[in-house]
């Protein structure tokens, strides 16, 4: 998951500027978590495959979010504007309300990691899960809250130490870990033990799935900030050149760790397993070496998301789909209401970190799963308008049937998504969205306008019967935490 998604930006940024923010968007703490994820899941075969479709799905949301730049320049906000636009405002609230809780579902892992890393100073943190861990990430949680209310904000200078701080040592991992692998090794790792009775190939890649949406989760950054861009277009260019220097980083990253441990032991690696990939390879100073930057990092992707994430609300606030108090600015320049209900919802996860089990990997999960809807309805606008020719007015038949298709893999890549995250993961988020409908409601109200259209009524139905399956599920078991 991302860190520095400019918050201060420039009036106008290049495509350089954009690719970099996209690139920042997308490289942060998921990535130190790759190796041993992987592992826990598959070996060589399955990760290569498993990245083959993470790398061409994702390829085809990044030229989605390119088209739809390029074919609806008026629309900002990305993700939940299309979803708003597209399928009406209710549709829209919920991809608002998924990327919102998704931002701070990300932010709750951050939390978690950071005292997981910190175990070895601090051994009363545990895997970030005991009541120490949790209640010093809440003392820092609304430390960085009372921080922002002051109107401390990411500058150009956070940015630069916190990209050196992520980019620097994944770099010395990628060329240490090459000097240090051992083919004998790397070998005994193509399988995954499926060809000795375990995981089928196909259920190895399915349980990868999860993972590789949560680091690509920021390709949408330029997206997000398009009306700073110089050209609509330098948004798409951006959104792609980053995404593949990041799909080649986070790619190398997992494969080649398979040639310094055996499989099972990388799989019970503690997080972050780069660390201790790159400890395995030179010693205990790799593990510090990797852990001081990913907490520097960290700390700024904190700052950075928490942003994100109030902006999302304040965006949705401002276009009346939610209650206008969410709307309301303080005198320094912050949504502060926006903020404080995100900065709620991230303490009420960290209470959640207590109780479930694995929380580092839960939390990742919900992440990576909240963010399937806003991109599975910004894939299916995107496909709307190719299908009915909104946008394309004297573009070429052959522009319009390229993009037609790369929309209809998109929705097909995030179909697949939602598919590999399973009912537990689905029904948790209806459990999220069906109580945040009120706030929907609210508004409304406050408009005096109709609740809901007849299609709006029947995905909130849908949502309303999730909600209620996972309370059941929660009870029986089937669902846990």
């Amino acid at each position: 998951m991302s860190t520095e998604v400019a918050q201060n930006a420039p009036a106008k940024l290049s495509v350089p500027a954009l690719t970099a923010m996209v690139v920042g968007s997308m490289v942060g703490a998921g990535v130190f978590t790759l190796p041993q994820r992987f592992a826990s899941q598959t070996g060589v075969y399955g990760a290569l495959i498993a990245w083959a479709i993470a790398g061409t799905g994702m390829l085809m949301l990044a030229f989605v979010f390119q088209s739809l730049a390029v074919r609806k320049p008026n629309l900002d906000n990305g993700v939940y504007v299309y979803a708003r636009t597209g399928f009406g405002i209710y549709p829209g609230f919920l991809s608002a309300v998924g990327f919102w809780a998704s931002a701070c579902a990300g932010n709750t892992f951050y939390w978690v990691l950071i005292t997981s890393t910190l175990k070895p100073l601090v051994p009363a943190f545990g895997d970030g899960d005991t009541i120490w861990a949790v209640l010093v990430s809440s003392v820092f949680v609304w430390g960085f809250y009372l921080l922002i209310m002051r109107g401390v904000k990411e500058a150009a200078g956070i940015n630069a130490i916190v990209t050196a701080a992520k980019i620097l040592p994944l770099l010395l991992f990628v060329v240490v870990t090459i000097f240090a692998l051992n083919p004998d090794v790397f070998i005994a790792n193509l399988t995954g033990g499926y060809d000795i009775g375990g995981e089928s190939l196909f259920g190895q890649v399915q349980g990868t799935m999860l993972v590789t949406v949560f680091v690509f989760l920021g390709i949408e950054g330029a997206s997000v900030y398009s009306r700073y861009a110089k050209k609509r277009e330098d948004v798409g260019r951006a959104t792609v050149l980053g995404f593949l220097s990041v799909l080649a980083l986070f790619a190398t990253v997992s494969i080649i760790s398979y040639g310094i441990l055996p499989q099972a032991e990388l799989a019970n690696l503690r997080q972050p397993s780069v660390g201790s990939v790159l400890e395995a390879a030179v010693g205990p100073w790799g593990a510090w070496f990797i852990s001081a930057g990913l907490i520097v990092s960290v700390l700024g992707a904190f700052l950075a998301w928490s942003l994100m994430a109030a902006e999302v609300l304040y965006a949705a606030a401002s276009d009346k789909d939610m209650p206008a108090f969410l709307s309301k600015w303080t005198a320094k320049g912050v949504p502060g209401n926006a903020l404080l209900t995100s900065t709620l919802f991230i303490q009420l996860l960290l209470v959640v970190v207590f109780i479930a089990e694995g929380a580092l990997d839960f939390m990742l999960d919900l992440t990576a799963a909240l963010a399937l809807m806003p991109f599975a309805l910004a894939a299916g606008y995107a496909l709307k308008i190719a299908l009915t020719r909104d946008g394309y007015t004297g573009v070429a038949r052959s522009t319009h049937t390229r993009e037609l298709i790369v929309a209809a893999l998109a929705v097909a890549y995030t179909l697949f998504l939602i598919f590999a995250a399973g009912p537990q993961f689905l029904l948790l988020a209806c459990l999220l969205l069906a109580p945040a409908t009120l706030l929907y409601l609210v508004a409304r109200r406050e408009q005096r306008q109709r609740l809901f259209t007849a299609p709006g009524l029947a995905v909130f139905i849908i949502v309303l019967i999730g909600a209620v399956l996972c309370v059941v599920g929660l009870v029986t078991g089937f669902v846990s935490i």
